[in-house]
């Protein structure tokens, strides 16, 4: 029996952003609902919004977002100077589930902090049942939908 396969709920809520600052505004808006050992999937095409999402996550914790960038490289970041820690994830350069472990993915996920993960939804099966998924979409010019299910 493999891992359980993540529950993504129906739409809790969505936010339309105008700007970039509104998507950080967003991420810190979410944060404020986190707690120690939650897992934020976030899905969406290139510049969708999901790194200044994080930028928000990380700064509501008392972390600098300035230093936020996607790990697409370097696949994780650590941002352990807040009063919670934040661990970002990009799966974008992953091509299998089983590379997950190479990253230490089981070990981050016992954590006492928040897990980021965007490209989440190329491995939606590594992810706990009650992970929280955030759908980004492009609108018009600079405007982004997230969906938060």
């Amino acid at each position: 029996m493999g891992a359980p396969q993540a529950r993504f709920l129906k739409k809790v809520d969505t936010i339309i952003s105008n700007s970039p600052q509104e998507t950080i505004d967003a991420g810190r808006s979410l944060a404020r609902r986190l707690r120690a050992g939650d897992v934020v999937a976030l899905c969406g095409d290139l510049g969708a919004g999901k790194t200044h999402f994080a930028k928000g996550i990380v700064a509501e914790f008392g972390g600098d977002p300035s230093g936020v960038t996607s790990p697409t490289f370097t696949l994780v970041h650590e941002y352990r100077e807040g009063r919670l820690p934040v661990f970002h994830f990009d799966f974008y350069r992953l091509e299998e589930a089983r590379e997950l472990r190479g990253i230490g993915w089981e070990d981050y996920l016992r954590e006492d902090g928040v897990l980021l993960v965007e490209w989440a939804d190329r491995f939606p099966e590594a992810f706990p049942a009650e992970s929280i998924r955030v759908r980004f979409s492009i609108g018009e010019g600079s405007q982004r939908i997230l969906d938060i299910l």
